[in-house]
């Protein structure tokens, strides 16, 4: 089956959607899938990979509707899967519409949109923005065209969310969604690198200088705000007082890198990186707090340093779900995991099964999950086991890419069949 895969995001763009893209594309081609990118074009051309990539939309613009739509007449392929996140496509409304415009050129070629995140991001612009915006509204039919997700939801053959909570929050506001929808939620965006019988571990250890004796905490994923990482410091910090042999390691915050975003996003997201590290200096942990540098879709680096951490720290503000891609990495190497419970819990997080939980903004109650987790040798194992099942049942890329071609139409799986 030829698949074209539309994202904004890609690498070397330094972002979750951006390894999302990466990942599945890499999947999908390893399972046989003929696979092609549409993407933007500072998002430079990479060799050596087992698809295509064409770095060919400006800004995803009105002026870049017709370049898309030379393009997919030119690809044709046989289905189509749009990754939606408004603030990579600029929170242009252009993209909202592209299941209506796929659907004029190529009517019996499916379409399905997996949504990234939930909340609606669209900048209305200039007069003629809105203008354009309203003469296409009426091209594609007023009747159930969302005001900010255009006809995302309406033309879409089938809608992927993330999470259970995304869907939910999707069917609220569209009732049909429960049709034709599924949870996938993303599997570890990175490469794993076996284990190696201890091998990987203890080479991730001797490169960070931490020693057979010191307990490891990680966070993995990017520093961004929202994220907790105020609370897991001063966390850390009531922990170190208590126990000498702790340390703490950020794996894939970018700390001294550059940031291939945009210029505001990426300035703002530096300033939040340097905050923390100023507040680790501050609670006089900066000597047991760890912060490396961002690593690239085709590295192993980022699992090495996980393979030798002795667990996982993710105190989300929100709480843990699903579209969690770092909890995902954090499960499939085996680590016990200390995380958020928000108001919201999905049915696999289970407590003192396959998470410990504590609440949200908490620096104390953290530090007791932490001193607990340390202290007890059977409950990190069981936390260990089951984050390898969950990550087995949830978080695999055989069972999502599975997943998502079943979320093709018949008429396309025919092909493959």
């Amino acid at each position: 089956m030829k698949v074209l895969v539309i994202s904004a995001a890609f690498p070397p763009m330094r972002a979750g959607e951006a390894d999302h893209a990466f990942h599945l594309c890499r999947n999908l081609a390893d399972h046989g899938l003929d696979v092609h990118v549409l993407t933007t074009k500072t998002n430079q051309k990479m060799e050596g990979l087992p698809f295509q990539i064409y770095p060919l939309i400006r800004n995803w613009s009105w002026l870049d509707l017709f370049t898309m739509m030379r393009f997919l007449r030119f690809c044709s392929p046989d289905a189509v899967i749009l990754l939606y996140s408004g603030w990579i496509y600029n929170a242009h409304p252009m993209i909202t519409f592209v299941p209506t415009i796929s659907k004029f050129l190529l009517p019996r070629t499916p379409f399905v949109t997996q949504f990234e995140i939930v909340e609606p991001s669209i900048h209305w612009g200039s007069i003629l923005r809105r203008a354009i915006l309203k003469m296409v509204k009426q091209w594609a039919g007023p009747k159930g065209t969302d005001v900010y997700f255009g006809t995302l939801f309406r033309d879409s053959d089938h809608i992927i969310g993330l999470s259970e909570h995304h869907l939910a929050r999707f069917s609220e506001r569209f009732p049909f969604v429960k049709e034709k929808s599924d949870v996938i939620p993303p599997p570890p965006l990175l490469y794993i690198c076996p284990e190696r019988n201890g091998a990987s571990r203890r080479q991730g250890r001797a490169s960070l200088g931490v020693s057979n004796d010191e307990f490891l905490f990680a966070y993995f994923g990017f520093v961004d705000e929202r994220k907790g990482i105020e609370t897991l410091l001063e966390a850390f910090q009531i922990v170190s007082h208590t126990r000498e042999n702790v340390r703490l390691i950020f794996i894939g915050g970018g700390k001294g890198t550059l940031i291939n975003l945009s210029d505001q996003f990426s300035a703002r997201k530096k300033d939040y990186e340097q905050q923390m590290d100023e507040l680790s200096k501050q609670l006089r942990i900066a000597d047991k707090v760890i912060w490396t540098k961002g690593y690239t879709s085709e590295s192993e680096q980022a699992s090495i340093y996980l393979r030798a951490a002795d667990a996982c720290t993710l105190p989300y503000d929100e709480g843990i779900r699903m579209n969690r891609s770092s909890f995902a990495a954090a499960a499939a190497h085996g680590l016990p995991i200390i995380t958020t419970r928000g108001d919201i819990l999905e049915s696999p997080f289970v407590d003192q099964r396959n998470v410990l939980f504590c609440p949200p903004k908490n620096p104390e109650a953290m530090a007791a999950a932490m001193e607990r987790l340390i202290s007890n040798s059977n409950l990190q194992q069981q936390l260990k086991n089951g984050a390898l099942k969950l990550s087995h049942e949830w978080f695999s890329w055989d069972r999502a890419v599975e997943r998502t071609i079943n979320a093709l139409s018949k008429k396309s799986l025919a092909k493959v069949l």
